[in-house]
Order: C-alpha cells, then sequence, then structure tokens
C-alpha cells in the first residue's frame, strides 16, 4: 500500500459498519464507505457528535445532513490549501488518499532538472493540478463539468498560484487528446482519474472496464520524446492494482522504457490503527 498519512488538517477517525468517521479541518463529518464492512464499535463520541452526515436514500442518491456545517472551508496540505464544499453523492471536493500521490508527483518534478509540462485528465477539483503547479510544472488541466473546473481555479487561488502557467480546460478528455496530438502538443507528464462510468455530453457511455485501454494506449501518443511519469487512478473495485501495471508495462515501457510499480492507495485510522483502502494506484517512470 501507499500510505497518505502526512495529512494534519485531515483524519481519518474510525470506520464501521459501511460508514467513515472523518475531521476535516476542525469539522468532524460521517460519509458512507462501501469498503467498512467490518461491525467494529463505535466508541469515539464524534460518531454521535458530529457536524454533518450523509445518509444514503432507499430509492438512490442521498443527501447531507449538514447541521450548522458552512458552506465551504479550507483546509491545507503542506504548502498546498483546498477548498472543501460538501457536495451531492457525499464527496467534499478532494479525496485525501491522493496525497501521496502528490508528494511523489511533486519530487519527480522538482527533480526532473528540466522544464516539465504535465497533462492532468478528468482533473476534478485540480489537487494533482496544484501540487504539480506548486512544484514549477506547466499543467493543463482537463475536466469535462465547467463547475469541477471552476473548483480548481479557486484552489489554485487559494495556493498562491492564481498566476501559475496552468491552462484551465472544459473538454470532454478523449476528445481533447485527440486534438493536442494532431497539433503536436505533447507533455512530460500525464494524471488520469478516470470514472468507473460515466456518460460524455453527446451520450457517450464510459466503462472502465472497456475504456480504459484504448485510452491509454491514445494517450501515450500525447507524450514527450523524454516522458517523465504518469499516474493512472482508479477506484474500481473490480479492478486490481496488478492490471494497472499490466496496461502501462503493454503501452508505455514498451514504447519508452522504464518501469511501472501499482499499489493500493489507503489512509491510516486512528482509533484502530488499521489502514482503509481507497482504491488502486499505477506509477510509470522513465
Amino acid at each position: 500500500m501507499w500510505i497518505s498519512d502526512k495529512w494534519k488538517d485531515f483524519e481519518l477517525i474510525d470506520c464501521s459498519k459501511g460508514e467513515k468517521l472523518e475531521r476535516w479541518g476542525s469539522f468532524y463529518l460521517v460519509r458512507p464507505d462501501p469498503q467498512a464492512i467490518w461491525d467494529t464499535p463505535r466508541r469515539n463520541p464524534h460518531w454521535n457528535d458530529r457536524d454533518a452526515r450523509y445518509r444514503r436514500s432507499e430509492t438512490g442518491g442521498g443527501s447531507w445532513d449538514k447541521g450548522k456545517l458552512p458552506e465551504n472551508w479550507q483546509i491545507r496540505y503542506g504548502e498546498l490549501t483546498f477548498n472543501v464544499k460538501p457536495m451531492n453523492f457525499k464527496h467534499t471536493g478532494l479525496f485525501p488518499e491522493q496525497a501521496c500521490n502528490w508528494d511523489w508527483a511533486m519530487a519527480k518534478i522538482r527533480s526532473a532538472g528540466r522544464p516539465i509540462n504535465v497533462l492532468n485528465l478528468f482533473g476534478y477539483t485540480g489537487a494533482a493540478t496544484v501540487a504539480c503547479a506548486k512544484a514549477g510544472a506547466q499543467v493543463c488541466h482537463v475536466d469535462a463539468a465547467k463547475g469541477m473546473v471552476a473548483w480548481g481555479k479557486e484552489n489554485a487561488a487559494a495556493s498562491g498560484l492564481s498566476q501559475a502557467p496552468i491552462r484551465w480546460i472544459v473538454d470532454d478528455c478523449g476528445k481533447f487528446v485527440e486534438r493536442e496530438i494532431r497539433r503536436g502538443r505533447r507533455y512530460d507528464a500525464i494524471i488520469m482519474d478516470p470514472p468507473s462510468y460515466g456518460r460524455g455530453p453527446g451520450g457517450e457511455v464510459w466503462k472502465l472496464e472497456q475504456n480504459l485501454w484504448p485510452f491509454v494506449s491514445l494517450c501515450a501518443g500525447a507524450l514527450s520524446d523524454e516522458p517523465l511519469f504518469v499516474i493512472i487512478n482508479s477506484y474500481t473495485t473490480g479492478l486490481s492494482a496488478s492490471v494497472l501495471s499490466y496496461v502501462t508495462e503493454s503501452i508505455f515501457t514498451k514504447k519508452f522504457g522504464g518501469r511501472s510499480e501499482s499499489r493500493e492507495l489507503a489512509l491510516p485510522v486512528t482509533d484502530s490503527g488499521l489502514y482503509l483502502p481507497c482504491g488502486a494506484t499505477c506509477r510509470w517512470e522513465s
């Protein structure tokens, strides 16, 4: 596992019976988590003395019981600052388990000894974009949701990067990569966080198991002659970390050399001393 254990403003306190208790800054949230199948005692008082809880509906979806929770607030991770906003479908706009990937990407960029141009696909609210820009890279951030790109700009500004060399693009990621290849634009690093399932603006259906291979194959054509790294994240529970390595070894290592490593991402659980798995990541480096 790769463990994101350097947080101060975030804490996974406990998890049990399909839910997790978290501290985001000074606020305590209870959210669903399908990985927490164990029925361990909930002894921490903040399970009941919480600021907000997301409850699933029996008819699908769910809603927040926010109490006096503010609409948004900020938390820090090292030199990065992010805006947290509880939103539909239990999300807060940030995946704390990705912090170890931010650290790794920043270290790679800073030690490269040359200018690095990063393409962040399915960039969401821009945490990886902000991290790479903070490390000195030029970044192109792409997401199909206009609201997520706007949120990414807010995070960049909060981290003192409003004037950083970041291109903010609202577009379908596949179509954008195709156009970049035709334009002859190339990137030294690519980060992608593709959804398990989704629909494009034209009603196109995306299924990770079916579309990941052709999409990653396409992205290989957008890499420079001396690529630095590729990060692929997967939250699809049926897709093991080793599958991601097989994909990247078959595509990137075959073309550029280098090596891949894939592991589960996880967060430490304070009350139990154990780790909650949070999906898989593959890191390819030249």
